[in-house]
């Protein structure tokens, strides 16, 4: 009887999770355009077979999938294959790396999805993505509340229907997760407001300074400079706080101070140091700034070199228009980081390169690089490479040791190098290889002119060499075109 039971209930499980796989649409290349524009609000996971991580990601996709589509107000989730039937769908969304999710609205991509990756974390957040994206404003006492928040708020202001009204709208729609909207066409809150047909940008008290205004106005012609574009510009002010979830916000040349930022227990404290970064700013605008708590980026400032941050004073780091790595030596103060700034923009600065040490033998037939040549033994090498981004605990990188190793003396006699490098332990130049996890493996061609591009391809010895096959400069001695081996004349 009890054996019986346990069948019962397995058998349950396995329905139920069959149910939940079902309620993933599975998308392809002839059908995701058509599929997608049916729902008001969709989330997509991009995604290949082989994929540990998207493996991990499925069963909890498929709960949530389960759940989001029996709500009032229903959320879509689809999954598109990169290897096989969605290979153009997913170069049109540029997807790089697996799993990629991204949020659509109306057959439209909005953002990317940057939220939780179990079921409960997903249908939370999905479950924000629906419903008025801005708030709408009835009365003075709400539009006076609002600007009370400990945010940045964008408000909309409207007295009759017009084309800048639907712009707010759509992009509110697009930034919900990231900025904070209100809109009101109601008389008395114009009449307070001063506005009519405008949209406005107000930084938070906490925030506000003697530097720039606590209030930005936008005055810009939707079809030559979007309210998403200033919204993005503004948000941040002269020198923005820079925390995990919006390091994207922060381009470079970025200057950082990095110091016990805390708007809840010592705002003062933290304005002060703000205060002098700010009056920098103001002088140097092609220079991007931001303040960052130090104890928050610890493994940012190791990658600087600095393993402990004093409390004192802030540290100051920075990247320059290329992503190389500066820090500033001396101690902190208002002339100090002005000329620091220049220098970096002048080039006057010795970048700081994270770096193990040279191999004193690297004559092997997998190449090793670090920090200190990488430049020489890739970027500059013209020659073919196929370069490993691995990290030392990575399991799937141990996995793939050994078939490295065995392509490396494969095609060691052939005009293209096999290399790896220690992602973990040093730099490399980040807007050529854009990693993301480990391993990642990229191609870069002996023609300096062409970009270096991702592999996504199989894991397996053959996988790679028929890969190298098709891409190389020229044609390999030991295989042709498609990678089968050519007969050895006796």
């Amino acid at each position: 009887m009890l054996g019986s039971l346990k069948i019962v209930l397995l058998l349950g499980v396995i329905y139920l999770c069959k149910a939940a796989e079902e309620d993933v649409l599975d998308l392809t290349d002839s059908d995701f355009s058509t599929v997608i524009s049916q729902h008001d609000t969709a989330l997509v996971m991009f995604y290949a077979p082989w994929c540990g991580h998207c493996k991990r990601l499925k069963p909890e996709y498929a709960v949530a999938a389960g759940i989001l589509k029996h709500d009032d107000t229903p959320v879509a989730l689809a999954k598109v294959d990169c290897t096989e039937g969605g290979k153009s769908t997913c170069e049109q969304f540029s997807v790089s790396g697996y799993p990629t999710l991204k949020i659509f609205r109306k057959g439209e991509l909005s953002q990317e999805y940057n939220g939780p990756r179990e079921s409960g974390g997903i249908v939370k957040f999905m479950r924000a993505q629906v419903g008025p994206s801005s708030k709408d404003l009835l009365t003075v006492a709400d539009y006076e509340a609002f600007l009370k928040k400990d945010d940045v708020v964008v408000v909309g202001f409207f007295e009759k229907e017009t084309d800048l009204k639907g712009e707010f709208l759509k992009t509110a729609d697009k930034l919900r997760e990231e900025v904070t909207f209100g809109h009101s066409t109601a008389k008395d809150v114009l009449e307070k407001s001063g506005y009519k047909d405008n949209v406005v940008l107000y930084r938070p008290k906490r925030l506000q300074n003697k530097f720039e205004d606590s209030f930005v106005v936008y005055k810009g012609d939707p079809e030559t400079y979007s309210l998403k574009a200033f919204i993005k510009e503004n948000y941040h002010g002269l020198v923005g706080v820079r925390q995990k979830d919006n390091l994207q916000d922060f381009t470079n040349p970025l200057v950082v101070a990095y110091f016990d930022v805390d708007y809840v227990k010592n705002p003062k404290g933290t304005n002060y140091w703000r205060n002098r970064v700010l009056k920098v700013a103001k002088e140097m605008s092609e220079v991007n700034f931001a303040i960052s708590d130090k104890d928050d980026f610890t493994h940012e400032l190791n990658e600087y070199g600095i393993d402990f941050a004093k409390a004192d004073k802030p540290v100051v780091a920075g990247k320059d228009a290329d992503g190389n790595k500066f820090v500033m030596t001396a101690e902190f103060s208002i002339d100090n980081l002005l000329a620091f700034t220049k220098d970096l923009v002048d080039g006057k600065l010795e970048p700081f390169v994270k770096s193990e040490p040279v191999p004193e033998d690297n004559t092997g037939p997998v190449k090793v690089a670090v920090g200190k040549n990488f430049k020489e033994l890739v970027t500059d090498s013209g020659r073919d490479a196929l370069i490993e981004f691995y990290a030392p605990w990575c399991g799937h990188c141990q996995k793939l040791a050994p078939v490295w190793e065995e392509l490396g003396d494969k095609l060691k006699n052939e005009e293209v190098d096999i290399i790896k490098i220690d992602a973990t332990a040093n730099d490399w130049p980040k807007s050529q290889f854009d990693v993301s996890g480990f391993p990642t493996i990229f191609w870069k061609p002996k023609d300096s002119s062409k970009k270096p591009v991702r592999y996504n391809g199989g894991r397996a010895l053959e996988d790679f060499i028929k890969y190298v096959s098709e891409q190389a400069s020229s044609e390999l001695n030991g295989w042709d075109r498609k990678g089968n081996a050519k007969k050895t004349e006796l």
